[in-house]
C-alpha cells in the first residue's frame, strides 16, 4: 500500500495494486472518485486558508493553482490548519503569478495570522513589570501566538484592503507586520521599521538592551512598548539573577 498516498495527489498514476470493489472486481472508478475528493477536499482548505490571495487572483484561477500545489505538497500532517506552510514558496516560483510578486508575502502573512489564531494560550505580564530597572538586561518571552512578517510591499494595506469593509485602497512600499492575539482572534498591525528591529532582536533572544541599541535612535520606544502591552504579546521578563 506504500503506493497508495502518492496514487491519491497524481491523476497519471496507475490504481495502485490489491484495490478491489465489493464485488471483488478493479476499483478503478470509485478510486478516481475518492482521488477527486482528497484533491477537492485540500484546495477547499487552501481556499478557506488563504482568502485574501484567492480574492487577488479570483475563485476559478485559484482553484486550479491550489490543484498544482496540492499535488506537488501532500499534506505532512492530519491537521488541515497546519496546511499550506509552503504555498508562500510554492508562489515564489509558480510562474502564472510572477506579475504579482506580493503574492508570496500576503500569503505569508495570511498563514501567520493562521498560525497566531491556533497558537496556545498564555498570560500576559501586567503593564507595570517594564518598570523594574534591570529591565535593560531582561530577556523577554512572548506569546506563542506573536510573529513578525517583513516584506518590500505593503502586505498589511493589501490585507486590509481585501479583508475589511471601507478600508482603502492598497498603496506605500515596504512593511513589517506584527502579528498577535490580544484576545480571541488574531490582530495583524503595520509597525515603523525601527519597531520592528527592535522586537525581532528581542524574538531573536537578545537582551532588551542590545534590542534597543539594534533599532537605532529613531524608534519611539514608549509606543512600542505600549503596543506590545496593548497586544498582550509580552507573557514574561527574564531580569539576571
Amino acid at each position: 500500500m506504500s503506493a497508495f498516498a502518492p496514487a491519491l495527489l497524481d491523476p497519471t498514476a496507475a490504481i495502485p495494486p490489491g484495490l478491489s470493489d465489493a464485488r471483488g472486481g478493479p476499483a478503478d472508478r470509485r478510486f478516481a472518485v475518492y482521488r477527486n475528493n482528497v484533491v477537492v477536499s485540500l484546495t477547499e482548505a487552501m481556499a478557506t486558508g488563504f482568502p485574501v490571495i484567492l480574492k487577488l487572483v479570483g475563485d476559478e484561477f485559484f482553484r486550479a493553482m491550489a490543484g498544482v500545489f496540492v499535488r506537488s505538497h501532500p499534506p505532512e500532517s492530519p491537521v488541515l490548519a497546519r496546511y499550506g506552510a509552503a504555498f508562500p514558496e510554492f508562489l515564489e516560483t509558480f510562474a502564472p503569478v510572477a506579475h504579482l510578486p506580493y503574492l508570496a508575502d500576503v500569503g505569508r502573512l495570511e498563514f501567520a495570522l493562521r498560525e497566531a489564531y491556533h497558537a496556545a494560550d498564555a498570560a500576559p505580564v501586567a503593564p507595570d513589570a517594564l518598570a523594574d530597572p534591570r529591565v535593560m538586561d531582561a530577556h523577554l518571552r512572548f506569546a506563542p501566538a506573536t510573529r513578525l512578517v517583513a516584506s518590500p510591499y505593503p502586505i498589511h494595506a493589501i490585507w486590509r484592503a481585501n479583508s475589511e469593509a471601507g478600508a482603502p485602497p492598497a498603496k506605500g512600499g515596504a512593511e513589517t507586520v506584527l502579528v498577535s492575539r490580544p484576545d480571541w482572534d488574531p490582530w495583524p498591525r503595520a509597525i515603523a521599521p525601527a519597531s520592528a528591529r527592535f522586537i525581532q532582536a528581542l524574538l531573536a533572544g537578545r537582551p532588551f538592551g542590545a534590542a534597543l541599541e539594534s533599532a537605532g535612535d529613531e524608534i519611539d520606544l514608549a509606543a512600542t512598548l505600549t503596543l506590545l502591552l496593548d497586544t498582550k504579546s509580552i507573557i514574561a521578563i527574564e531580569v539576571p539573577g
